[in-house]
């Protein structure tokens, strides 16, 4: 019989497994998805999961007893002021788990726990990334907004030959590289 066996002691003492479980809740609720082995996954669910719903109260008193379980004063109010609010209209069921495999070191069985999104919040946040790509490649390629001074120097900037090895003007052929010697001295290759 397993009566009053409540949670999995992830082979720590009592005073290791809540610091692993208090790290692992903050990192969830900082990063949204975090990546951890499958037991461990199960176990910082149920806290997050409890933790939240202290979070949907919002009151001082619910306040205080994430603030004492959260590692990061920041973290705490990102919970009530962000994560809490998608989950208004949902009765439990904030967390998942998302099984990836096994470790190469151990092969210890991996997951991903992330918290549940609504689609509208999935597709705000792509268009998200897909904005900050489209400036990321302009600023790559060069597109930024000149100034009127700077637009005049930009012909003679790309006059001024390229730093590197010497390429000749007419074929533009590079030259065979040249033969490394070892430290004997005998030549290689």
């Amino acid at each position: 019989m397993r009566h009053r066996k409540d949670h999995r002691k992830l082979s720590r003492t009592a005073s290791h497994r809540r610091s692993l479980l208090r790290n692992l809740v903050t990192a969830l609720f900082q990063y949204e998805r975090i990546e951890t082995t499958v037991a461990k996954a199960k176990e910082a669910r149920r806290l997050a999961e409890r933790l939240i719903t202290f979070g949907k109260r919002g009151d001082l008193s619910a306040r205080r007893h994430v603030a004492r379980f959260v590692t990061r004063p920041a973290v705490t109010k990102k919970l009530f002021d962000t994560i809490a609010p998608w989950y208004t209209e949902r009765h439990g069921g904030y967390t998942r788990i998302l099984r990836i495999g096994h470790r190469l070191g151990d092969a210890g069985e991996t997951a991903y726990l992330e918290l549940v999104k609504s689609a509208e919040q999935k597709e705000k946040e792509r268009q998200a990334r897909l904005a900050a790509s489209e400036a990321k490649e302009a600023a790559l390629k060069g597109d930024k907004p000149s100034k009127k001074g700077k637009s005049e120097a930009a012909p003679a900037a790309e006059e001024k030959p390229k730093r590197g090895r010497r390429r000749d003007q007419e074929g533009g052929a590079t030259p065979a590289p040249t033969r490394k010697r070892s430290r004997t001295g005998v030549k290689t290759g």
